[in-house]
């Protein structure tokens, strides 16, 4: 593929634990030859079988025949070799541990061995990209490109700037995921867990308010929202959903019609800046007792919730037209 006139072949996926495995594999649903690097052999064992277990549900979907699967396979390669990864990448992603020290290492490794116009992108979900390139000898090629989990199924990727990240960098690393069939949003400055866990956090704030109030169960507030709100976020955001609640009046006039109450509301909403210790339990309780309560066909077990959930997010991704 083609991007601002660099042809880009081959991509790096750093540590391909949980989020680099899966980045590694859309980087091969896309086409490229992706070298997989993980510290030990028995973490690259690991990724493989990360990576076959994922096909074989897309498979299994119908997004990809088996000769297809085989073909993405055979794209991935592993490596315990920071180097051998990241020689020649035009686009390296960074999915290591959530620590300033491991990534400062990471950076300093990355940079002896790749080329002078890679892009480098940070999976960090809490770090900041000024903080991680500090050291960076070219600090303006680095960007914070943080995916929703599993990035090979969920499009959205949160693309952070640091303070010497480059507009150029940031509107190749725009384009590069794109072009591989995700959705970029761009920070216009750094923020502490960027948009989307800030916007999923203030709801499950007030799930915990309403649960510690006595006002429904664990069960419920996840039903609400799924077969409310939820069920029509996942055709389109919140404000374009006020859009059209709004009719004529579209998203002011509804937010000007129900202004009163929406004050209402929010004056008793939660607010706090830390979660209540026992909520924890409570919610597990919760979870408990909802996955017993749920149908084996739609996930009554972690194990088969997520392979519900991959089907879910397949078919919603092919009416999107994203797979």
């Amino acid at each position: 593929m083609e991007i601002d006139g660099i042809q880009i072949k081959k991509a790096a996926s750093v540590g391909a634990g949980v989020i680099g495995y899966s980045y590694a594999l859309k980087f091969a649903m896309a086409g490229l030859e992706v070298w997989a690097q993980n510290r030990t052999e028995e973490s690259s064992k690991l990724a493989r079988q990360r990576v076959a277990t994922s096909l074989d549900s897309l498979v299994k979907n119908g997004v990809y025949t088996a000769d297809e699967a085989g073909e993405i396979t055979a794209r991935i390669h592993y490596t315990t070799s920071i180097s051998e990864a990241v020689t020649g990448a035009q686009f390296i992603q960074e999915s290591s541990a959530e620590h300033y020290e491991v990534k400062w290492e990471l950076v300093k490794a990355i940079e002896a061995a790749s080329e002078p116009d890679a892009i480098i992108a940070s999976s960090t979900s809490g770090l900041l990209v000024t903080e991680i390139a500090k050291n960076a000898e070219h600090p303006e090629r680095f960007c914070g490109g943080h995916p929703y989990n599993p990035p090979h199924l969920i499009p959205l990727v949160e693309i952070t700037k640091g303070e010497k990240t480059s507009e150029e960098t940031v509107e190749r690393a725009k384009a590069f995921y794109t072009a591989i069939g995700m959705e970029p949003v761009v920070l216009q400055k750094e923020a502490l867990g960027f948009i989307c866990n800030r916007l999923q956090m203030a709801l499950y704030r007030e799930v915990a308010n309403l649960v510690l109030s006595g006002v429904c169960t664990i069960e419920d507030a996840d039903k609400a929202v799924t077969f409310g709100p939820g069920i029509r976020w996942g055709i389109m955001g919140p404000s374009l959903v006020f859009e059209l609640g709004g009719g004529k009046g579209g998203v002011s006039g509804l937010m000007n019609h129900l202004n009163d109450s929406i004050n209402l509301w929010l004056e008793d909403m939660a607010d706090w800046k830390s979660f209540p210790p026992e909520f924890a339990q409570v919610a597990q309780d919760g979870v408990n007792a909802e996955l017993a309560a749920r149908p084996a066909e739609t996930g009554n077990t972690p194990e088969s919730l997520a392979e519900y959930r991959d089907h879910m997010l397949i078919e919603l991704l092919k009416l999107h037209k994203k797979l």
